[in-house]
């Protein structure tokens, strides 16, 4: 599809299936070649990630335990500013690698908090990894280790990624269309 209406906005086609797929079969390959030989705990960060989370971990080339996490700071399509926990990290995550699975990083404010409270368990590392990023948007100072795909500044959806709730299960990603 060209172009599909979610709620009351239309969005193009950015981003093709193959491309993403391609996308996520080169990120698990270079997590795949750092943790050899570890099994860190993947902690994908709902609800956005699942889709790219699930499809990276038949990707990769090591067993590895998972625990899903949530935080939000969303509504509608901007940020609240605000981030609000819903699912920390579990404590199983002390003394054992940890890599963070995203869908998208903008201001970085949510990963920010995240960072914060996982650091607290003590970790044996921490792996910040996302699908995408928007280097234009992003207003902290932390290491983001695995970046899918740098992007511009436009809100997007599919592939998980919603407007308000919906147009996750898209298979694409598209961005809106302000025609």
């Amino acid at each position: 599809m060209k172009k599909v209406q979610v709620l009351d906005k239309t969005f193009k086609l950015y981003l093709p299936e193959d491309e993403i797929q391609s996308i996520v079969r080169r990120m698990a390959a270079d997590i795949s070649r750092d943790y050899k030989g570890r099994n860190p705990i993947i902690c994908p960060v709902l609800t956005g990630s699942f889709m790219f989370a699930a499809d990276l971990m038949r990707d990769l080339d090591f067993d590895a335990r998972v625990s899903c996490v949530r935080f939000s700071s969303y509504q509608g399509m901007a940020s609240t500013g605000h981030v609000k926990e819903i699912l920390g990290f579990p404590k199983e995550c002390t003394g054992h690698d940890v890599i963070i699975v995203e869908d998208i990083i903008d201001s970085g404010i949510s990963m920010e908090r995240m960072l914060e409270q996982l650091k607290q368990l003590n970790p044996a590392s921490i792996a910040v990894c996302t699908f995408l990023f928007k280097p234009g948007s992003f207003k902290k100072n932390y290491k983001i280790d695995y970046i899918g795909k740098e992007i511009p500044d436009d809100f997007i959806v599919g592939y998980g990624l919603d407007y308000d709730d919906m147009g996750r299960t898209l298979r694409d990603i598209y961005v809106i269309d302000e025609q």
